[in-house]
């Protein structure tokens, strides 16, 4: 120290100055490589995007590597048989169960990679589902028979998917249940109108008592990338209902709406496939992409957790329509009022009518447009296309904990 000041250069003001400056340089610099170092602990996600795995699943899952052929392969509108060589086996060794019981697996998140984020195709994926027969004039008549009285409210509870999977029959059969009250019409409030804000949406909802459910209904809403995070924004404890089928199927009979609307599009096996020899399925048709269920839940599971949702059969929906009615009551938290009582089978349209069975008026069955005779299609194409649905079925039977036994009705 004695060194230091005694030395004349640094006894006067100048140097002192230099001294002073170069030390205050050497903490910011420090400062600067200090904040670099720790760049990515500071950063803040611009976008939530996840990946839910199972806590036991690697980086190189089955699901993972699904979801990068199937998002490479719709970027050239194919999905050929040879990008899909997974047996059920992998499929179901990819991911596996936190508990012993069976029960769901428990879900982590994981950034997904830029190169893993939804790309503009999703976008018109999106719009192509956001046809509906709702129009304006239906919403604005509100379609619901609700007395004017209670307090409208945003709904506890919507059904949220899929198209032709039964939602209209699951909505007629609940709107039976005195505490629930419901829109007639879809609103398609959180994939075309939310621009018109909470105000509008809650004026189409009916009027309700204490103690009584609010719903509405919009089988686009699962497919839609933004809904998930708009219904959350509006209420995180909403119950969810999502009423699925097996996916063949489903896409047949989506064909067949369109057919009827449309008589002159092509046959399906031509929409089906970009090359029928060569197995090529076209994964980014409408039709076959609603039912890759599993990467639709995947998005809604970022926002709300299986507890606040229930997967109905629509197949069950119609070979026992009380018990499906009677496990998304208990879901609701509703009283069982809507039994067998209320059900008849009517032979000539294929499926469930209502009834009210305390009087003596012919069954409320669901209008012409509900159990179209589907088109014939060739047995080869009904078969690539259990083939190409089998492993995404797989993963959503492991991600809801329920087995829907797609593969057994195709065996038949």
């Amino acid at each position: 120290m004695a060194f230091w000041s005694s030395t004349p250069v640094f006894t006067s003001k100048v140097p002192r100055k230099i001294l002073f400056m170069f030390t205050l340089s050497l903490s910011v610099t420090y400062l600067f490589y200090s904040l670099m170092s720790c760049y990515n602990s500071l950063q803040f996600p611009l976008q939530e995007n996840y990946l839910y795995q199972a806590r036991l699943v690697t980086e190189e899952s089955t699901f993972t590597v699904l979801r990068e052929k199937l998002y490479s392969a719709t970027s050239q509108s194919y999905f050929g048989e040879d990008a899909l060589r997974i047996t059920t086996e992998q499929t179901l060794s990819g991911y596996a169960f936190t508990k012993s019981d069976g029960r769901a697996a428990e879900w982590v998140k994981t950034q997904l990679a830029p190169t893993e984020m939804i790309t503009a195709q999703n976008a018109l994926f999106d719009r192509e589902h956001q046809e509906s027969s709702t129009t304006d004039d239906d919403l604005n008549r509100r379609g619901n028979s609700t007395p004017d009285y209670g307090e409208k409210k945003l709904p506890q509870a919507i059904i949220i998917g899929v198209k032709k999977g039964g939602t209209r029959a699951l909505l007629e059969a609940l709107r039976v249940h005195p505490d629930v009250r419901a829109v007639g019409v879809e609103p398609h409030f959180f994939d075309r109108n939310y621009e018109k804000g909470f105000d509008w949406y809650r004026d189409l909802m009916p009027s309700t008592l204490e103690g009584q459910i609010t719903m509405e209904k919009t089988p686009s809403y699962f497919v839609t990338t933004e809904a998930a995070k708009r219904i959350h924004s509006m209420a995180r404890d909403i119950k969810l209902i999502v009423v699925v089928r097996n996916p063949v199927t489903r896409a047949i009979s989506d064909y067949t709406q369109t057919l009827s609307k449309k008589p002159e599009i092509p046959s399906f096996e031509v929409l089906a496939f970009k090359n029928r020899t060569l197995g090529l399925v076209d994964a980014s048709w409408s039709a076959l992409r609603i039912g890759i269920y599993a990467l639709h839940l995947e998005r809604w599971l970022q926002y709300f957790p299986l507890s606040q949702m229930i997967f109905v059969s629509g197949e069950r929906l119609i070979v026992d329509p009380a018990g499906e009615l009677a496990k998304v009551q208990d879901f609701l938290g509703l009283k069982r009022i809507v039994t067998d009582k209320h059900f008849y089978f009517n032979k000539t349209k294929g499926f469930p009518c209502l009834k009210k069975p305390e009087d003596s008026s012919a069954p409320r069955c669901l209008g012409k447009s509900k159990g179209r005779t589907h088109p014939k299609i060739e047995p080869d194409v009904i078969h690539r296309l259990q083939k190409f649905y089998k492993p995404f079925n797989m993963m959503f039977y492991q991600m809801t904990g329920q087995d829907f036994k797609w593969e057994e009705e195709e065996n038949r």
